[in-house]
């Protein structure tokens, strides 16, 4: 049977019965219609592609099989890797970084990204995502809710991965000028080889060298770290924090305008 091209928009609720073997050819396409189901007693070459919102059923059944879920860590982001065999009714994915409380160790899951799936797919999909902000500690879990187009989700199994500076650093506060609140990145190494960390405090003081507030004043393990300093009872004008750890003293100077 010669390769032909295929274009079924099947708009309502019905059932499309492909008697006889067909051949597929790469590079063509049958449309599922939401609601619609497409059946085949035997099924020829499939090298095309399945789009649309409806359902193959018969000998077609293709889930969305994720078979690499990684996470590496380099510098101070962390790069996810996955990988899905089949997909079908694939609207995306949703990745969710999570931390581990000091409470009965729970983890506190947070949505950080999306990445689009392919809808339907019967051949291999590769997948990345780049977290730039790996804020709170040194020890981070992922995880990928898998999400259908009719609003039905999965999750993937959890991935771990360790981020630890090799430096200490204070970062220039964001937004800088502010009004009234900005925020404070900055990074622990390890602590004479422990990962434990020690006491860790961050302070902010007025020109005077008054101190103002008290925004970090307690032992932190290694990694990298982000407060919220709000100013809204102080006036305007300039302003010092002042990050110690250790040995470790950095001052840096931002600026309050009303």
């Amino acid at each position: 049977m010669k390769k032909v091209k295929y274009l079924l928009s099947l708009l309502f609720t019905t059932q499309f019965l492909i008697a006889q073997s067909i051949d597929i050819g790469t590079g063509a396409s049958i449309d599922v219609g939401v609601g619609a189901d497409i059946c085949a007693e035997t099924y020829g070459n499939i090298n095309g592609t399945l789009t649309g919102g409806g359902t193959q059923c018969g000998q077609f059944p293709l889930p969305v099989e994720l078979t690499t879920f990684t996470a590496t860590a380099k510098e101070n982001v962390v790069n996810l890797y996955w990988k899905t065999e089949t997909e079908v009714n694939n609207y995306g994915f949703e990745i969710e970084r999570g931390q581990t409380s000091n409470v009965k160790s729970q983890i506190t899951w947070k949505k950080i990204g999306f990445v689009e799936g392919h809808g339907n797919s019967n051949s291999p999909k590769e997948y990345s995502f780049t977290d730039n902000k790996p804020f709170g500690g040194s020890k981070f879990q992922y995880r990928l809710k898998q999400i259908d187009n009719d609003g039905q989700f999965e999750y993937s199994d959890i991935v771990e991965v360790v981020v630890i500076p090799e430096k200490f650093a204070l970062y220039q506060n964001y937004p800088n000028p502010f009004n009234p609140t900005t925020k404070i990145r900055y990074q622990i190494p390890l602590l004479g080889g422990d990962e434990r960390g020690g006491l860790v405090t961050l302070k902010v003081y007025d020109v005077l060298g008054n101190e103002v507030a008290t925004l970090v004043n307690e032992e932190q393990t290694a990694g990298r770290y982000e407060v919220q300093f709000n100013a809204s009872s102080l006036s305007s004008g300039i302003y010092f924090y002042k990050l110690q750890a250790g040995s470790f003293v950095e001052t840096k100077k931002m600026i309050l305008i009303r």
